[in-house]
């Protein structure tokens, strides 16, 4: 397995990018800038003084090409292969307990184009969760009137909440306000968690209008954007790319680790 960490990031960060940044003129003249900033040009130092530097040690890419016998292998390549391995049913659950305790361990996996593709399309469906093609929901007038007769005012939420059978929530069905019901979201959607929660649970608590108990400043959600529909298609946004997720994680083959 590469031990994740071995990439060149500062040791400040808790997170993994492509690439770091570093302010041109906070690097001392140590073994850091030699190490760092060999070949930098005044070229290479952006317009706000910062130089951009690869996270992906050239260790790492050095392993991947010969581990694969592939020399066309990239460090984006690699970037979006982790992205992959993290993503793989199999992965978490085999090493959920060390993944609780440590940085991720990244396995050599039989096929690294498989891992290091599917990678890529996540990214895409994530990245641009915002953009992406809202899922044809259903959209039902609420109990106070019928959905010809809504207007801009009638979409903003207050907080929004799943549908109920009988005693039980039903979670195809989420309550957007009294004017509005979304109906047919595929419970297989929910199977895309992110940090413990679905990505559409994240959106519901995210987008409700609170008040901070120390301040008494209400947060209002209907205020971010002028769009009145923005909240109501970002939730189905959101039902688009969990659903994407799932069929693409779902797609993913076994580990089928190679040593090296």
């Amino acid at each position: 397995m590469v031990l994740l960490c071995l990439t060149r990031y500062p040791k400040s960060l808790n997170h993994f990018n492509l690439y770091w940044y570093e302010k041109a003129d906070q690097v001392k003249d140590t073994e850091q800038q030699s190490d760092m900033l060999a070949g930098a040009t005044a070229a290479e130092v952006d317009e706000y003084g910062y130089i951009r530097h690869e996270a992906i040690s050239d260790w790492a890419l050095s392993s991947f090409r010969d581990h694969y016998n592939d020399a066309t292998i990239t460090k984006e390549d690699i970037f979006w292969y982790v992205y992959g391995i993290l993503h793989s049913t199999e992965y978490k659950q085999r090493f959920a307990a060390d993944l609780k305790k440590m940085l991720p361990r990244i396995p050599f996996a039989g096929d690294f184009r498989a891992f290091s593709d599917a990678g890529r399309k996540l990214s895409e469906w994530h990245l641009n969760y915002e953009t992406v093609e809202p899922f044809p929901l259903d959209e039902h007038g609420g109990k106070n009137q019928s959905l010809l007769m809504i207007e801009d005012d009638d979409y903003r939420v207050s907080k929004m909440v799943f549908g109920k059978k009988g005693k039980d929530k039903d979670k195809s069905v989420i309550v957007y306000n009294s004017n509005l019901i979304l109906e047919g979201i595929p419970l297989e959607a929910y199977e895309y968690v992110v940090n413990g929660k679905s990505a559409i649970e994240w959106v519901m608590e995210r987008y409700q209008v609170t008040v901070d108990k120390n301040s008494h400043i209400q947060n209002d959600p209907n205020q971010w954007s002028e769009d009145p529909r923005y909240i109501v298609d970002l939730v189905k946004r959101i039902v688009r790319v969990s659903v994407e997720t799932v069929r693409i994680v779902k797609a993913l083959p076994p580990l089928n680790e190679t040593t090296v």
